[in-house]
């Protein structure tokens, strides 16, 4: 499913090449401050097998032309650890979960532009997770905290109303409490970490 994503998402961005421009942040004072928008990480909730009911809804706030802050909002289900790269291990029989986590995640970061398009960003993520054994029965509270990286470049649309950002990132948690056992046998063997893309896109005002 992950490769779904990340084709669509490209055949996006190229046809929409003839309209998209690369962001030059304005100089003065008119340059569009606010901003919301989301992901299209959220194509990953067709996935039948294992549906991980994702939301995430961004807000930010544009302090200078060159200086974002941003708040999101991440609500999910997984039944995988999270160190899992993407590739055959990924979904694969018997190396996910005895049931499943629930997680809410409030989240704020801050993006730096840096040439024309071209930003990083480091975000922190504080997750809330509720355990859930195979019978749907819960077994326990979590806190994951999670830092988050990413390089990557933004496109705007219709006259910098609307914008998109590839990006690849990295997510890395040196937090993390109230695993229970049963999952911390699956999780053992993973990273702390996960290398991910960014697929962000929003409406400036």
């Amino acid at each position: 499913m992950q490769k779904k994503i990340l084709f669509i998402s490209l055949a996006l961005l190229l046809a929409s090449g003839s309209q998209m421009n690369a962001q030059n942040a304005k100089q003065d004072s008119t340059y569009r401050k606010w901003f919301v928008g989301s992901t299209l990480l959220l194509l990953g909730n067709l996935d039948d097998t294992n549906n991980p009911g994702y939301i995430q809804i961004n807000a930010g706030y544009r302090i200078t032309p060159k200086d974002v802050i941003q708040f999101r909002f991440k609500r999910s289900q997984y039944a995988w650890p999270l160190g899992i790269p993407f590739g055959p291990d990924f979904d694969a029989p018997g190396l996910n979960y005895p049931g499943h986590a629930r997680i809410l995640a409030p989240q704020i970061g801050y993006q730096r532009f840096w040439q024309k398009g071209l930003y990083t960003s480091v975000y922190v993520l504080n997750a809330f997770e509720k355990y859930m054994d195979e019978n749907k029965k819960k077994i326990g509270n979590g806190f994951t905290l999670y830092t988050d990286f990413y390089l990557g470049y933004q496109f705007k649309f219709f006259k910098d109303r609307f914008f998109f950002e590839p990006a690849i990132g990295v997510s890395y948690w040196p937090l993390r409490t109230g695993v229970p056992d049963s999952f911390k046998t699956v999780e053992q063997k993973w990273p702390n970490y996960f290398i991910q893309p960014g697929l962000d896109f929003g409406f400036k005002f």
